[in-house]
């Protein structure tokens, strides 16, 4: 089994307390649902790229905004799903906001068995969220990211 290389960013801010900025993945697999359907903006590595730079295209790509010029550290790898590693970077961005998503979007055949290809935005929503509810929020294999940022918050080590 190929194992997939992905990168992230996980801004943060403390607003008085934790908060990191997650995004509802698009599409129709994930329309209407709220629990385990959140994701840090993040996208494949291509090959021979570095995961900084991928994971900072991906957030434009995803977010349809520059990741925030501010501080980052790097978080390592979190094994997303049995298939994928996520390499995360994380950066204080207490002033950062979205005044309009404009996420990239994707194509795949929809209705399934149609024959037919359909547009679908990345992602249909995105905002800060207490690390609290992005730990119900996230896909599963991201919330050990949550452990790490706060892991290198509590030991002074956090991109801020």
């Amino acid at each position: 089994m190929t194992t997939l290389r992905s990168a992230g960013v996980l801004l943060h801010r403390r607003a008085p307390g934790l908060d990191v900025f997650i995004a509802h993945m698009g599409g129709p697999f994930w329309a209407g649902r709220l629990e385990r359907s959140w994701s840090m903006p993040k996208g494949l590595i291509d090959p021979g790229e570095d995961p900084r730079d991928a994971a900072f295209r991906e957030f434009e790509e995803e977010v349809g905004v520059p990741a925030p010029d501010v501080a980052y550290v790097d978080l390592g790898t979190v094994r997303a799903s049995a298939k994928k590693l996520l390499h995360v970077f994380a950066g204080e961005a207490p002033g950062f906001e979205v005044a309009e998503l404009r996420p990239g979007t994707f194509e795949m055949e929809w209705p399934p068995r149609s024959g037919r290809t359909e547009a679908f935005p990345e992602i249909d929503e995105a905002r800060w969220v207490p690390v609290d509810e992005a730990r119900e929020l996230l896909v599963r294999g991201q919330v050990a990211a949550i452990d790490r940022l706060e892991t290198a918050i509590a030991t002074g080590d956090h991109g801020g």
